[in-house]
């Protein structure tokens, strides 16, 4: 079984990083190439949703794809396609995340994956969830790591002692500046940013010394 995997080389680092990673994967530098495998991972999709019009090609391809601050149906319609055949997923392919046995993932055009794709990609299958911008889990962490920056701006507490409560009181394996770290402000950034333009809702709304630390790092 021929895997393709694309993305930037923080992304395919990031991804190596797991411990029972296959070793067999192919890394194709250039999308513009022809596709000459049986599932292709991408791991910069939310960056790069025009890469549907070539993906869309290949429907003996299976392609799961990074769709956290995008979703499948939205990446389709901006760029006017139709799902057809396309074996198409929509994967969870941040940090840390991927770690985890069951790939989180969401499934809206009902695609059929075996056991024996999943065991090649190294997971035992995905755990699925509503196709919906930021999925669960960065949707969650990203809506408290923004209230822990409300928490600092406010006064009440300072990131170390907010990590350490989020750990000791709700047993989260890391606190919300710890994830930050982990995940970088800019995914946390753009994904509030579409949470908030998607939904409008207060908890969505990004925190002013979030926005200034993104800022900062940006302008100097």
């Amino acid at each position: 079984m021929r895997i393709g995997i694309t993305g930037s080389e923080k992304a395919l680092k990031e991804w190596q990083s797991r411990l029972d990673a296959p070793s067999s994967f192919a890394y194709l530098q250039d999308t513009q190439e022809p596709i000459d495998c049986h599932i292709l991972i991408d791991l910069d999709f939310d960056q790069h949703t025009e890469r549907l019009l070539k993906y869309s090609q290949y429907p003996n391809t299976l392609f799961l794809l990074n769709a956290v601050t995008c979703t499948l149906e939205a990446a389709f319609a901006q760029h006017h396609l139709h799902h057809q055949d396309q074996q198409m997923i929509g994967i969870n392919a941040w940090p840390v995340c991927f770690q985890r046995p069951l790939l989180e993932a969401c499934n809206p055009f009902e695609i059929d994956i075996t056991p024996a794709q999943w065991s090649a990609l190294g997971f035992e299958g995905a755990r699925y969830c509503d196709s919906r911008i930021g999925l669960i889990t960065p949707r969650l962490l990203c809506m408290i790591i923004n209230e822990a920056f409300y928490t600092v701006q406010e006064g009440t507490a300072q990131p170390a002692a907010i990590d350490t409560a989020m750990k000791l009181g709700t047993n989260y394996p890391k606190g919300p500046f710890e994830w930050l770290q982990i995940w970088g402000i800019d995914r946390v950034y753009t994904l509030l940013e579409a949470l908030y333009l998607d939904t409008h809702e207060e908890r969505y709304k990004m925190a002013a010394s979030l926005k200034q630390a993104w800022l900062k790092q940006h302008i100097g």
